[in-house]
């Protein structure tokens, strides 16, 4: 598949959008667990509260909003690949953060829930027919393409990961 064009997309998620290098989308996003759980699964789990700053996310809660934005993102992509014209609202991240509790939760099973996530995502893209991946819904209050969504989705990750690795392992 390509890379979705620029006007696919709110310009805000070009930051996402081009930190997937590589071509095979598919690929990437299958990749992704794996370098999750070498990360997390070697981490000792009271690193997991350490926050590199006041008002930031811990550790916990970073792995936790990745999670959650797999569930938007899949929702959003499911949606619109299916037809819906319906716009999708936005969420207010720090809502989500405050309410999932993360920090009370281990590793093994923040990555858990990840990785069976991921797993049904990657069986639904697989089967996601050639002119759903080019459909466009409203999510956020802009317009989005289904590859676009795709993109951001494994982009988001790569955001995270550049993030936990010059803030919180240094």
């Amino acid at each position: 598949m390509n890379r979705p064009e620029t006007s696919e997309y709110d310009p805000y998620y070009e930051r996402y959008i081009s930190l997937v290098a590589d071509s095979d989308i598919i690929g990437v996003l299958g990749a992704q667990p794996t370098r999750l759980q070498d990360i997390f699964t070697a981490m000792p789990e009271d690193k997991g509260g350490f926050r590199y700053a006041d008002g930031k996310w811990s550790i916990k809660e970073l792995l936790g909003h990745v999670i959650d934005g797999e569930r938007m993102f899949a929702y959003r992509t499911f949606r619109i690949s299916r037809g819906d014209e319906t716009p999708i609202e936005g969420f207010e991240q720090d809502g989500y953060i405050e309410n999932a509790h993360s920090n009370d939760r281990s590793f093994a099973d923040l990555l858990d829930e990840f990785s069976l996530l991921r797993r049904a995502n990657m069986i639904f893209f697989k089967n996601l027919a050639d002119d759903a991946w080019l459909r466009v819904g409203t999510a956020n209050n802009v317009k989005v393409s289904v590859r676009a969504l795709v993109y951001i989705m494994a982009g988001h990750i790569e955001h995270h990961l550049e993030i936990l690795k010059d803030r919180y392992l240094v």
